[in-house]
């Protein structure tokens, strides 16, 4: 077997150095920032009872350590079919609910624009990693 055969094989089955590094980097990235909303509960609790997300006490602390065990899932790639869809389930919801920009007042509007798109991003790269799981 060539040099070539195994490194197209390796990257095929989600092994090779650039989905890796992908996965850790993507993993790292949602664990850390899910990893912020603990650091003010308060205020993570308080912008999501301004959502109307309900039972806020409890689903504030549920989905940020959620995604705290997702990300570091997805880097570590251990039960990644439940991590890498844990991830797509949170970031689908939270993107349209959390950061519908097209709602919010011109002082937040940038913002939530900018958390929206980079919440997409997280997605596609989500289900990438989610369809990878899924490969046999």
């Amino acid at each position: 077997m060539s040099d070539d055969t195994t490194e197209t094989t390796a990257e095929s089955d989600g092994r090779g150095a650039p989905s890796r590094i992908g996965r850790v980097l993507l993993g790292v990235g949602l664990a850390a920032q899910a990893s912020e909303d603990f650091r003010d509960m308060d205020d993570t609790i308080e912008y999501a009872e301004s959502a109307d997300v309900p039972m806020p006490e409890l689903a504030a602390p549920f989905a940020s350590g959620m995604m705290v065990v997702a990300g570091l899932g997805i880097a570590l790639w251990r039960l990644p079919r439940i991590a890498t869809g844990a991830a797509v389930g949170f970031l689908t919801v939270v993107t349209a609910t959390m950061h519908d920009f097209w709602n919010a007042d011109e002082d937040d509007k940038g913002g939530e624009r900018l958390a929206f798109f980079g919440n997409l991003a997280m997605l596609g790269g989500a289900l990438v990693f989610l369809r990878e799981a899924y490969k046999k």
